[in-house]
């Protein structure tokens, strides 16, 4: 799946670029939650989902950078989130998380920074939707992406296969046309791209690339 991330779109037209990728191949919008304190950037909240919600016609992929996400869980279901995801790094009892979000009906996702390794997340395999794996320091776009990821999400598919898990591994940060490839072939099912769209001279085209490597 491709899921253009939105903080990379241009605000002052943000129903335009909605429209743009509701006509698009991708398959859903990324939004990044962040509070200043986790990450050292603020973006949007509630209000802003839910408008969103309200044009956009595929699911909403919520990536939470923020410090105690269990406090807001049931607030981004009401505000529309259709996948939700957490950073490993931000919750005490990320069980108990989980399954909170898995019975507020969402998807429920559990995100690694890049300084972590990948093995912090393998006794939560059989209990995820997906996972997603940081390749850039959270916070802001357009940071360049770190190569070891590649190695990390092959260990990670390596782990979901010996488990019979149905978790995807989602990617984000630093994503293109330029090493698309190289994440689809280590195993990666979700690629989130914003500069990489958002940036480009025609981005439907851009998405429609994306998504053949992917498929």
């Amino acid at each position: 799946m491709i899921a253009p991330s939105l903080l990379s779109a241009n605000f002052l037209k943000l129903e335009d670029e909605i429209n743009m990728i509701n006509k698009s191949k991708a398959d859903l919008f990324h939004l990044d939650i962040m509070d200043g304190k986790f990450v050292p950037n603020i973006t949007f909240g509630f209000g802003i989902i839910k408008q969103i919600k309200k044009v956009a016609n595929k699911p909403l992929d919520v990536h939470l950078m923020i410090d105690e996400p269990d406090r807001y869980l049931s607030e981004f279901k009401e505000a529309g989130a259709d996948y939700l995801s957490v950073h490993y790094e931000t919750c005490s009892h990320l069980h108990r998380t989980i399954f909170a979000i898995k019975e507020l009906g969402m998807k429920a996702g559990v995100v690694l920074n890049p300084h972590n390794p990948v093995e912090l997340l393998y006794e939560i395999v059989d209990d995820v939707d997906f996972f997603l794996l940081m390749s850039v320091n959270p916070g802001f776009g357009g940071q360049k992406f770190i190569p070891r990821t590649i190695e990390k999400i092959s260990k990670l598919r390596n782990k979901i296969e010996q488990n019979n898990s149905k978790a995807l591994i989602e990617v984000d940060g630093g994503v293109g046309l330029n090493n698309a490839s190289q994440l689809a072939d280590a195993g990666a099912d979700i690629l989130v791209a914003g500069n990489s769209i958002f940036g480009s001279d025609n981005p439907l085209d851009t998405i429609s690339k994306l998504k053949e490597i992917i498929k």
